[in-house]
């Protein structure tokens, strides 16, 4: 059994290995850019930022027994803020008719826009390539895990999640849509945009052109990749549509990756959610399926814990197996938090 929990100072190593894989904007291959990260998380955890919406949440999924890491995930309470808002592109189409020459196009048609007071994103997720899939299904454990803390404090988070998808990118991580949008706009290679938007992106705002860009202008190959997801993100994409996640006609401005956006009243999951007790009969082989169950303890070293496990629910009482027990650092009395992990489970 695997434990998902909060990420400590101490996993600072691991987590830059695992972001080597990624090197995104929320989770840099930067140690002192990830020190920050991990800094901030720990207060958001502990309650230490006074608004809510300011908070980051990074999980990690360890094998407590080979002492080691699996992954991360992150939950942004709010992406976009007056500050630093959410850049993306608005893809819609225009239609023009020419009746001299009977000839009629439909265009995509891209225009820059912000969020000020943006929604709660989900991001960062990165799973080393050596422990994907399986029956673990660690992936999944470090998606589900933000679900489950949103459900366990809603009134900390927004009304609608987002989560922007990875697209395909090129050989070297180059990406074909910023070559043919966002370089012309700055004259910055892609490497470089990224790293300085992680400090600021008022760049963005002042270079980029404030009314339509004719998608039809960029290459072929662009125009087809735009609002698509890579290969390695496809999982995710089909994973993030089964629990009600919609594509919303938007794009990352530098990468021209797909946003998709859920309201949180209507995840299933969330929906699911459940505070239960612990019972004191062990489940054993009578599980009715596989949940996801957490604790949260602001005060102590590990402030937040899961695991996934097969348990079975008895009015308000959940059966669970002693290694659930255990990794929880919880009794029989205590309150625990639940959501469906399987598509078995019953939704309780």
């Amino acid at each position: 059994m695997l434990l998902l929990r909060d990420a400590q100072r101490s996993d600072l190593k691991e987590l830059a290995r695992l972001s080597a894989r990624l090197d995104s904007v929320n989770l840099p291959h930067d140690e002192r850019a990830l020190a920050a990260i991990i800094e901030k998380s720990s207060r958001s955890f502990g309650a230490k930022i006074r608004d809510p919406l300011q908070r980051t949440y990074v999980f990690v999924l360890e094998d407590p027994r080979a002492g080691r890491l699996l992954g991360t995930s992150m939950l942004i309470a709010q992406h976009g803020t007056r500050e630093s808002p959410c850049t993306f592109l608005d893809v819609y189409e225009r239609e023009h008719y020419s009746s001299t020459l009977d000839q009629h196009f439909r265009h995509k048609v891209l225009s820059i826009g912000y969020h000020f007071d943006g929604p709660t994103e989900i991001g960062g997720l990165v799973v080393h390539p050596e422990d994907r899939g399986g029956e673990a299904r660690p992936g999944k454990q470090l998606s589900y895990v933000r679900f489950l803390y949103l459900a366990m404090f809603r009134e900390r988070f927004r009304e609608k999640v987002l989560a922007e998808l990875m697209p395909p990118l090129g050989e070297g991580g180059k990406s074909l849509f910023w070559e043919a949008c966002g370089k012309r706009f700055t004259g910055l290679d892609y490497q470089e945009a990224d790293k300085l938007s992680r400090q600021n992106k008022e760049f963005i705002q002042q270079l980029f052109p404030p009314g339509e860009m004719y998608a039809t202008l960029f290459p072929p190959r662009v125009q087809r990749l735009l609002g698509s997801v890579g290969r390695d993100t496809e999982p995710v994409k089909e994973m993030l549509e089964r629990l009600g996640f919609r594509y919303v006609d938007r794009v990352d401005p530098f990468d021209g990756g797909p946003h998709y956006e859920a309201a949180v009243a209507e995840i299933p999951v969330v929906r699911a959610h459940r505070r239960l007790r612990v019972s004191a009969e062990d489940v054993g082989t009578r599980a009715d399926g596989e949940r996801l169950v957490g604790v949260s303890r602001p005060d102590a070293r590990i402030r937040f814990r899961a695991v996934r496990t097969p348990s079975r629910l008895d009015g308000d009482d959940l059966l669970l197996t002693p290694e659930a027990i255990r990794l929880l650092g919880v009794k029989p009395g205590d309150r625990v938090h639940a959501i469906p992990f399987d598509t078995r489970s019953p939704p309780g």
